[in-house]
């Protein structure tokens, strides 16, 4: 393994287990997880809020994707790994944005 490749993966790892984590913990969440920072929302807004939560989860562990597939393909070549950081961030970024909305307007009251 290169050393590009260690550093790649001492840079992914950890970026994709916090998304992950972000998804997990947003999935077992009791009250509704907020998506901008700074804001809340409230349980009044909320229809169902497990579900509502299970989609935020499922949305940032999606997004935790392009951190997991960007890191296995890191131990293999590193600069391979590169343009999937970029275009999936630039991508997943607006795709966390419009599947937020999806959600909120789907589970608001």
């Amino acid at each position: 393994m290169s050393k590009d490749s260690i550093v790649m993966l001492c840079i992914l790892v950890p970026l994709a287990a916090f998304f992950t984590g972000i998804g997990i913990f947003a999935w077992t969440r009791k009250k509704p997880m907020w998506f901008w920072s700074g804001s809340t929302v409230k349980e009044s807004e909320i229809t169902d809020v497990p579900a509502y939560n299970r989609a935020n989860g499922i949305m940032w562990i999606c997004f935790s994707l392009i951190y997991w597939t960007a890191a296995v393909l890191g131990i293999f070549n590193a600069r391979a790994a590169g343009p999937v950081i970029g275009v999936g961030t630039l991508v997943g970024i607006v795709g966390l944005i419009v599947a937020y909305k999806a959600i909120y307007k789907k589970y608001r009251r």
